[in-house]
């Protein structure tokens, strides 16, 4: 088995994959990456995630590693290496792939998802793919079915900005759910900031799908993937598929064209 794991800002997730070209993802599981903790705490939660899904550790023959977060890289492959005894291959934009690139600053996760869209899309009969990753940041990858990046929109993500806006706000509560409100003229405050928070972004994002679609004179395939992409995805026709697993899936690809 191949064992993948995304290392962002605000999760670690891992994904458990057969070791051949099948993307089918077995089992999946986040924890949160914050706090930082130390390598025995890394192998302690490790171990007992493998026994909470019956995974025997001896089965698993190679581990895959994207990270943005370069403090972490190393106390979670070195944690990784004491139970498996296993070298963990780490994959960034300077990985073999077919992506074509001219980008010396491409965070590994965006670039796992242009290189996911371009594989698994480029039958689509379309020019461009846009990957809308609903994550810490909110971000939009276009590649081209060439394998030619065309370029990259970060904004502040949905979380990030919910959690500025309340721990600037005196009076605000800290207990606001994340969710579409019943009307986009909210009478609490709760439903008022849900209301800025879902439509808002859903019209910042289906507003920049539009801005890209203008400058490209075509529309892009759109694949929205991030821990957030369920909440938006059904409330707009911009977005044809959700993958949330669309990233490990990038990096499942990278392992497979470095190893």
């Amino acid at each position: 088995m191949l064992l993948i794991i995304n290392i962002g800002n605000s999760s670690l997730r891992f994904g458990i994959f057969d070791n051949n070209y099948n993307l089918k993802c077995n089992y999946s599981w986040i924890i949160s990456s914050t706090p930082h903790r130390s390598l025995d705490e890394y192998i302690f939660i490790f171990r007992k995630t493998y026994h909470q899904y019956g995974i025997f550790s001896k089965f698993i023959q190679n581990i895959v590693i994207g990270s943005v977060v370069p403090s972490l890289t190393n106390v979670v492959k070195q944690s990784l290496y004491e139970i498996h005894k296993i070298k963990p291959i780490i994959v960034d934009r300077n990985s073999d792939s077919p992506i074509k690139h001219d980008s010396h600053q491409l965070g590994t996760d965006l670039y796992a998802n242009a290189i996911a869209a371009y594989t698994l899309y480029k039958n689509q009969n379309t020019t461009y793919f846009l990957v809308v990753d609903f994550g810490t940041a909110l971000s939009f990858t276009c590649i081209d079915k060439c394998g030619r990046l065309q370029g990259v929109i970060i904004a502040p993500g949905v979380n990030s900005s919910l959690n500025a806006l309340i721990g600037n706000t005196a009076q605000l509560s800290k207990d606001i759910k994340l969710k579409k409100p019943s009307s986009i003229l909210g009478q609490y405050t709760e439903t008022c900031i849900q209301s800025g928070i879902i439509y808002g972004y859903l019209s910042m994002v289906e507003g920049l799908i539009h801005r890209v679609n203008q400058e490209l004179k075509t529309n892009c395939f759109v694949i929205a993937t991030g821990g957030f992409a369920h909440i938006y995805t059904p409330l707009t026709k911009k977005i044809h598929i959700t993958d949330k697993l669309h990233t490990m899936k990038g990096l499942k690809i990278l392992f497979h064209w470095n190893h």
